[in-house]
């Protein structure tokens, strides 16, 4: 079996992925800075499931702190699982340069460690806001992606440019799966799933940009995190979207919590945000022919497990910010 550094260790997607390589025998060494970019209630809760597992190691520290990240290649690893990031559309229009510090520097401070301790396998998750407006849908992973509508969507840009450039000079592997709208348990509480969740729960006003007809690729984490780890050591440079192939309309997934829940919701409508998009549907076939994966989680199942995980934490989760 492999020992593997997977950074973001207690985000979302990675926590999930690092459940999952541990399940499979491996060992894991955890890294992640534990910021507040969103409640860290959320990582303390899913870094303290992971601490109580055989083969997990976490180190908190930077990605991009050097001194900290070095004796981790030079213990020796297989192989990078690069899930650390800045995530967010609308925050990164506010902060732009901590998106370009994490994911394009970050990427870059990983990569040239591979080159220097000889890891020859590296992933790094990337994201559907690269298809930006322009691109017909469903979006193909040879779509242009030179039009990116927002700071965030920039930054993977060049860090897919990055991760491009270490291969082919240095003929690391490299995967770069493409994220759409992952949603589940304990997840961002910035995403919209989450939000409308604890809203309508709580009896609070839910927030809606647009008039709620704009519609999204919503897949659940253990899906893509099944889907991540398929990937991962592919032979030369993959890009690959992870997506559900069904899109939802936004609206709908108010109706669906609602439904499960047995509460109305209370709706808000504000602007839409020039940064957001009205729509994203992913072409996941090459997924299906070059990874073997396909989705198995429907939306309804995947919401009524949130639904399920919010109400048995809602002492706590009931607080998380998600304004």
């Amino acid at each position: 079996m492999s020992t593997y550094l997977v950074t973001g260790a207690a985000g979302f997607i990675a926590s999930v992925v690092c459940e999952k390589l541990i399940e499979a025998g491996h060992t894991i060494i955890g890294l992640d800075i534990l910021n507040d970019a969103y409640d860290v209630r959320l990582k303390e809760w899913r870094l303290q499931r992971l601490r109580g597992l055989d083969r997990f190691t976490f180190i908190q520290a930077d990605i991009n702190d050097r001194a900290a990240v070095r004796p981790v290649f030079a213990r020796g690893v297989d192989g990078v699982y690069n899930l650390a990031a800045r995530a967010g559309v609308r925050q990164s229009v506010e902060n732009p340069w901590v998106y370009v510090e994490t994911n394009m520097a970050g990427t870059v401070t990983l990569l040239e460690f591979c080159r220097e301790f000889g890891v020859r396998n590296f992933l790094m998750a990337s994201t559907s806001s690269l298809y930006g407006a322009h691109n017909p849908q469903p979006f193909r992973e040879d779509a242009d992606t030179n039009k990116p509508l927002s700071p965030y969507a920039a930054s993977k840009k060049g860090a897919e440019a990055a991760c491009f450039t270490y291969h082919h000079l240095y003929g690391i592997n490299v995967t770069i799966p493409r994220y759409f709208t992952v949603y589940g348990p304990a997840g961002r509480p910035d995403m919209s799933l989450f939000r409308f969740v604890q809203w309508i729960v709580e009896g609070r006003p839910v927030t809606i940009n647009g008039d709620g007809s704009q519609s999204r690729d919503f897949t659940f984490v253990e899906d893509i995190a099944r889907g991540t780890i398929a990937g991962f050591g592919k032979p030369g440079y993959t890009i690959v979207n992870l997506g559900s192939d069904t899109p939802i309309v936004l609206k709908d997934t108010v109706s669906l919590i609602e439904r499960l829940t047995g509460k109305k919701a209370i709706i808000k409508y504000q602007p839409l945000h020039a940064a957001d998009v009205m729509a994203t549907w992913a072409d996941i076939g090459r997924a299906r022919s070059v990874l073997g994966w396909e989705p198995r989680v429907t939306f309804e199942e995947g919401v009524t497990r949130l639904v399920d995980w919010y109400m048995q934490n809602r002492q706590w989760a009931s607080q998380v910010v998600t304004d």
